[in-house]
């Protein structure tokens, strides 16, 4: 009677040692399937960043020869630039692009104060070219603040939660637009 009574307890130990060990582990690797997902994301939202850093310089190019007083904004969409290529965590990424995006809102209302510049073959194809840029970084964006936002509901939810902290996993930044971007600029003629 007492082996059977062992035996059953044995039974139960072992079902709940398994039980545990499948959860444990399929948190686990949620964790991890979320975390590439957050990681590839951004991988695509900077993908997109470095094309519109590519095309800028030929943009900023052709807008100087025709609005050669404007030097203050060539200069701040330069610094602005140079702040993406040089941040290294995501959230100083961000950040220094929500920088760059607001440069640029500046440049395109330098560029509606020359009529002919609106008219030059190569810069309708560069204001295309960015604009499809634009078009694709916040695709990107999107579906990187998507992932983040299943990755942290993950991280937060019981009881999951209680591995998260265990296996080193934090909640991840979201890609949010600056305050200035609430605004629209203002084109004077």
């Amino acid at each position: 009677m007492a082996k059977k009574g062992l035996l059953i307890a044995l039974a139960v130990v072992a079902v709940i040692a398994v039980s545990l060990y499948g959860f444990v582990k399929g948190t686990y690797n949620d964790f991890v399937t979320l975390d590439e997902k957050v990681k590839s994301s951004w991988a695509q939202v900077e993908n997109q960043l470095q094309r519109r850093s590519d095309l800028i310089p030929n943009l900023v190019e052709t807008v100087k020869g025709y609005a050669k007083q404007e030097k203050d904004v060539f200069i701040e969409v330069t610094n602005a630039r140079a702040k993406v290529g040089g941040a290294g965590t995501i959230p100083d990424k961000i950040q220094a692009n929500n920088e760059l995006s607001s440069a640029l809102s500046r440049l395109l209302v330098v560029v509606e104060n020359y009529p002919e510049l609106k008219s030059n073959q190569n810069f309708l194809k560069l204001q295309d070219e960015l604009a499809g840029t634009e078009n694709r970084i916040a695709t990107e964006r999107r579906r990187y603040n998507e992932a983040v936002q299943a990755f942290n509901v993950k991280i937060r939810s019981f009881p999951a939660n209680l591995l998260a902290g265990l296996f080193g996993f934090s909640q991840a930044a979201f890609f949010e637009a600056p305050a200035a971007a609430k605004t629209a600029p203002q084109v004077k003629f």
